[in-house]
């Protein structure tokens, strides 16, 4: 299939020198996209290097496979952040990884295909699904969910400070007809919204909200960086790139914890194993450059976090 939309890779060249590649080394790319980062990797390793990626995207998938069948160094598997280790195991390349990148968020091509139903933007069907052949569909829910749990989602994943009066927007709005299009929701959303910040869509923190949460992407998050840990060899590199207050928040704590090891009492003769340091931070947060916030200013809201398998 061809790809249609544009898709800018975020900090390309700071993720090339964070994960350090070498050219015999082993990577995994947990989020494919479009390739951008994957392309970038493949370009330094040599023919003896590997790179496994993996996409919850079907799409992403088919296009990884079109560009880079050819390519013996490069596999990709559909699955979801959760199955990290087990592609890494299928594999055969657990524990041995020198790298691995997560992008996280939704990419340019989700975001600008309006049958995929992120965007408030476009007009299309309410869908949000990274993968839409599982779950449920974002207006599937919306049909179903009670008041009060959609309040706690647009406050807990959006952090939306009129949460509780754009739920009852929508479970209104819904008892006249149908939520099924992402311009209705948006509509719905903008018209209950008494005040949002200046340099955003008051659909923006709503619609963030609703996708994480069909999408369990936050949770997917917090199981699949340990599981990232345990497949870098010592010296090995994780870099993540996220671009939402949530997400960053739940890497640079898991981070934090992994570098400084389990708190225990002082008096312990001997810390046990699990209480020893796994990482070890490389640097502080990096940001994208001004200028390619100004190329691509989807950009703006990354943050780049890097540590090390010690």
């Amino acid at each position: 299939m061809s790809d249609v939309h544009s898709h800018h890779p975020v900090m390309l060249q700071e993720v090339v020198e964070a994960l350090q590649v070498r050219p015999s080394g082993i990577y995994m790319d947990a989020t494919f996209g479009r390739g951008g980062h994957a392309a970038a990797i493949l370009g330094r390793l040599g023919e003896h290097g590997r790179l496994i990626a993996m996409d919850r995207d079907p799409q992403a998938v088919q296009v990884a496979k079109e560009r880079l069948a050819m390519d013996r160094r490069f596999t990709i598997q559909q699955g979801t952040f959760a199955m990290l280790e087990f592609i890494a195991e299928t594999a055969g390349v657990a524990g041995k990884l020198d790298g691995v990148l997560f992008d996280l968020g939704v990419s340019s091509p989700q975001l600008d295909d309006p049958a995929r139903g992120f965007s408030f933007l476009r007009d299309g069907p309410l869908d949000m699904r990274m993968d839409p052949s599982q779950g449920e569909s974002a207006a599937a829910w919306l049909a179903r969910a009670r008041e009060t749990d959609i309040a706690h989602v647009l406050k807990t994943y959006g952090e939306e400070r009129y949460a509780k009066r754009i739920a009852r927007a929508i479970v209104q709005a819904r008892t006249a007809a149908p939520i099924t299009t992402t311009a209705q929701l948006a509509e719905i959303v903008t018209v209950a919204n008494p005040a949002w910040e200046r340099d955003k869509h008051p659909a923006t923190r709503a619609f963030q909200a609703v996708r994480i949460y069909i999408n369990g992407e936050l949770e997917a998050l917090q199981t699949s960086l340990p599981q990232a840990v345990r497949m870098l060899v010592p010296g090995g590199r994780l870099a993540v790139i996220s671009f939402h207050s949530l997400e960053d928040r739940i890497v640079k704590r898991y981070l934090r914890r992994e570098v400084r090891g389990e708190d225990l009492p002082r008096h312990l003769p001997l810390l046990p194993d699990a209480a020893q340091p796994t990482l070890r931070a490389v640097g502080k947060a990096r940001f994208p450059a001004e200028a390619e916030v100004r190329d691509n200013p989807r950009a703006r809201s990354a943050v780049l976090r890097v540590a090390e398998r010690v």
